[in-house]
């Protein structure tokens, strides 16, 4: 059976995701996963080239000098802000009314209704793609496209939805690989990438809207009878939250950043025993020390979270969609980890929500990751890349897969936590659980039990009144946040 390797890049505001996957037939095996920090990618658009070919080049040379291979060519994400959609029609007299309706000649029917489409400035704009939401023939109306495909008719119409975005994003876009020296096989675009990723047939078809918190971007995707029916995007992520805590903290950027992965929860008011929890930083002489409580975070992202997800539920709402999702609401990208995510999600919504973690639709084994919600675009366009039967994306084969295997068995055992799927909240003894996890013995000293305390019988020490304390040295807080950046770059954290 034949065997070529796809490479994706995810160009995030935050990271660049390389993902390269061994496609067999129908079989997937991810055998490269890693982040690295991203620049001059604001808002999923790249607005320098120059400074996101950087990071991007590193992590190819990475990937190759990992693997002993040469990527050749790539499949990337097109931007998802600044994108709005038209709605259009084309309509063939065919020349072979006898015949079935063929594939290609939806295909070409589609490729008519774009080329027709009159843009309101060529010069600035242009069209990411079309998708079929709808054909009809001589007696027959409202067909879908798998429908109309063998069916026999005179002429077909068919109803696209157009999605229309900025010129100059598309062209940064080849820049950035112009200026690496590396062929783009294909641009996706990555609301659909995602959906492929983490959405399933049922949920497609009964109606379900998709909420991607990004970094420097939030968007909803609304699938209804397994047609991508609505789109949109506001500039603002999970960026802004951290703006928020760095200057209600009085922190900087880096620290307010991994305090988010940290401690990051929505719903302070059922935080319970982690809401009582008080993170203390140790700075110079003239600045003390600083109290951040981890209820005062919570309220600080809770607030923000509200003011992202309400402006997707108007833009549900504008869809006329609102009242066809019976498949609810599912949340992906960076802040779907946030604790109580999907609960307060739901609490304001109103629908079931869950949290859209990568199907399993590949192997993988030895990447930290891989599983996270945020890993979705990338696994997305791969699979969008196998489907589309894309040559090979490297010119020498990699080891065989057992060797691979051997490699990865002979690596130390790194436990990862294991994510599943949040279909709806879980309230009292088990979310609080759950919330508890969050902390390791390296950030937060928990309180110890009474009896083990009086068992050992040691000294007594003064300790701090009141809810749980974490006192840090600055140099030993320091070294913390260098580990969770490392996290951050080796273990997607």
């Amino acid at each position: 059976m034949e065997e070529k390797y796809i490479a994706a890049i995810d160009m995030g505001s935050a990271f660049i995701t390389l993902t390269v996957a061994r496609i067999t037939g129908d079989d997937v095996q991810i055998v490269y996963y890693k982040k690295h920090k991203s620049d001059g990618i604001p808002n999923s658009a790249v607005l320098n080239p120059l400074k996101a070919s950087v990071p991007i080049k590193a992590a190819i040379d990475e990937a190759e000098k990992e693997l002993k291979i040469r990527i050749l060519q790539v499949v990337v994400g097109l931007p998802r802000c600044d994108v709005r959609q038209e709605t259009a029609t084309a309509r063939v007299e065919r020349s072979n009314p006898d015949d079935s309706i063929t594939k290609e000649e939806v295909e070409s029917l589609k490729s008519l209704a774009q080329n027709d489409y009159p843009l309101q400035d060529s010069e600035r704009e242009v069209i990411y793609g079309a998708i079929a939401q709808s054909f009809s023939d001589d007696e027959n109306f409202q067909l879908i496209e798998d429908d109309i495909i063998g069916v026999i008719s005179r002429n077909f119409e068919g109803n696209f939805k157009l999605f229309i975005g900025k010129k100059s994003a598309v062209k940064n876009v080849d820049k950035v690989f112009n200026i690496i020296g590396v062929a783009l096989a294909k641009k996706y675009f990555s609301p659909i990438a995602q959906a492929k990723a983490v959405l399933t047939e049922d949920e497609m078809s009964s109606g379900v809207a998709l909420l991607d918190y990004g970094s420097g971007a939030t968007s909803v995707t609304i699938y209804e009878g397994n047609i991508l029916r609505y789109y949109a995007s506001i500039p603002f992520g999970g960026k802004v939250i951290t703006s928020d805590i760095r200057s209600e903290c009085f922190i900087p950027e880096k620290l307010a950043e991994n305090l988010k992965l940290a401690y990051g929860a929505c719903i302070p008011e059922k935080l319970q025993t982690l809401g009582e929890k008080i993170i203390q930083i140790e700075g110079s002489e003239l600045e003390g020390f600083k109290q951040i409580p981890v209820k005062y975070l919570s309220e600080i992202i809770t607030a923000r979270v509200k003011e992202l997800t309400d402006a997707m539920l108007y833009e549900i709402q504008k869809s006329g969609l609102a009242d066809k999702l019976r498949g609810g609401v599912v949340i992906t990208g960076g802040c779907a980890n946030l604790t109580n995510m999907a609960m307060y999600v739901k609490d304001i919504s109103g629908y079931n929500v869950r949290v859209g973690y990568p199907r399993r639709k590949f192997s993988a084994s030895g990447y930290p990751g891989i599983f996270d919600p945020d890993a979705s675009t990338a696994l997305g366009m791969i699979f969008m890349a196998k489907d589309d039967n894309l040559i090979s994306c490297i010119d020498e084969p990699l080891p065989d897969p057992d060797m691979i295997q051997q490699k990865e068995d002979a690596k130390p055992a790194e436990e990862t936590p294991h994510h599943e799927p949040e279909h709806a909240p879980v309230e009292n003894n088990a979310e609080e659980t759950k919330e508890a996890s969050l902390f390791t013995d390296e950030v937060v000293k928990e309180t110890e039990d009474p009896k083990k305390t009086k068992e050992a019988k040691e000294p007594k020490e003064s300790k701090p009144k009141g809810p749980g304390f974490v006192k840090l040295t600055w140099d030993r807080f320091k070294n913390m946040i260098d580990n969770l950046s490392n996290e951050m770059d080796n273990d997607n954290v």
